[in-house]
């Protein structure tokens, strides 16, 4: 007998009404990036974890819980309706999908179950100072002694690096005609000797980059992830995973935010509101239905491929065309800097609205949304070579 998906839908309801805090839905409520704040985060993947719904992509043999495409989508719906945290996408999401594929027996009995747990929290060390969407120039040097990896040179954006236990980084392992062919895939402890952060405010005033430099620092060559110089493969397929967010839940939320805040000011039918919000949920169900074919992709074991880059060129630009019209809706509110009052717990109180004081926050942040994981320019590249042969 076939899954029957209102029970389904009516066990998550319930789970989530269990067992999602008031604290963690504030903190969710604040956030102002697809990162919430930290701790909170891992109250709630551990919480998830003990149910066995703390990564709903995984495969039953790493300890996902072996739903199907509808189940994960009624998932994602249910935990946006009840104001959830969204998890961080680097360790769940990005690096695991690697070392399922390209990691050895030990790799995966070692990471995998500590991924889930929430007891290791990755950083992703791609870019460089002089290295950016050209990465194949990276320059962050590697040299192999006495059964590791010597590391000189530094990474940058590097998000919550300084809450990360761990990083996969690429790194140059040796030069030649074709820059990717030097590359190499490490796995690294952050807590490793010669291993430095520096903090990178942003203008929302928020701190979630870092610089990291690396003097010296020796990595062992256990912890290269598939073959040496073979890590741009690595990074192409984790990229893909990157890319291959799910967009639309999250879009949908955003989308009824906005709605209801225009409807409470009475802007409703003020400067065109009505036309462009009717655009914007056209857009999102027109993302919903292309995520629909790439999950679908996924769940019969392929992996994303192009289809990841149209899906990040139309997720981020909604997201950040809502977030425009976010400020617009907002109007003097979106003006002071509200940094104190929009802290998880902060006795700071707001001026105005809650979704105004965070609507400037969230503007200036989702401008990064088209730059990273590769700028919305090269994925256009990609989807003109791969999808349109030319």
């Amino acid at each position: 007998m076939g899954t029957d998906y209102n029970i389904f839908r009516a066990e998550v309801r319930e789970w989530l009404a269990a067992n999602l805090t008031d604290d963690l839905r504030d903190a969710a409520a604040r956030a102002t990036s697809v990162f919430t704040d930290m701790p909170h985060v891992l109250d709630w993947q551990r919480i998830l974890h003990r149910r066995g719904w703390a990564a709903p992509l995984w495969p039953t043999e790493y300890g996902g819980p072996g739903w199907d495409e509808a189940q994960r989508r009624i998932f994602d719906a249910e935990c946006v309706a009840a104001g959830a945290p969204s998890l961080s996408p680097m360790g769940l999401r990005m690096v695991a999908p690697c070392i399922m594929r390209f990691g050895s027996p030990e790799q995966k009995a070692h990471y995998l179950p500590r991924l889930l747990s929430g007891e290791d929290y990755w950083c992703q060390g791609y870019s460089e100072p002089q290295s950016g969407s050209d990465l194949a120039s990276l320059s962050l040097r590697a040299d192999c002694n006495s059964g590791h990896y010597v590391l000189n040179g530094s990474k940058i954006w590097t998000t919550h690096a300084h809450h990360a236990t761990h990083m996969f980084a690429l790194v140059r392992t040796e030069r030649g005609d074709r820059p990717q062919a030097g590359i190499t895939f490490l796995l690294l402890p952050m807590a490793t000797p010669g291993i430095s952060v520096r903090p990178i405010h942003a203008l929302s005033g928020d701190h979630d980059f870092n610089q990291v430099f690396f003097d010296n620092a020796r990595v062992p060559i256990a912890g290269r992830l598939g073959e040496e110089g073979a890590g741009w493969g690595v990074a192409k397929y984790l990229l893909e995973f990157e890319r291959a967010a799910a967009y639309a839940t999250g879009l949908r939320g955003s989308w009824m935010r906005l709605k209801a805040s225009a409807v409470r000011d009475g802007l409703l039918c003020a400067r065109g509101l009505v036309r462009r919000l009717s655009e914007l949920a056209m857009e999102i169900e027109a993302i919903a239905a292309l995520e629909a074919q790439l999950f679908a992709r996924l769940a019969g074991g392929g992996n994303p491929g192009p289809m990841s880059s149209l899906l990040k060129v139309q997720g981020t630009e909604c997201q950040q065309r809502l977030q425009e019209l976010a400020v617009e809706i907002a109007g003097p509110y979106a003006a002071p800097d509200q940094f104190a009052a929009r802290q998880p717990g902060s006795n700071v109180a707001a001026l105005g609205p809650a979704e105004a004081m965070l609507a400037t926050a969230r503007y200036f942040n989702g401008r990064a949304a088209s730059i990273y994981g590769g700028s919305n320019e090269i994925q256009r590249g990609i989807m003109a070579k791969l999808l349109l042969g030319v």
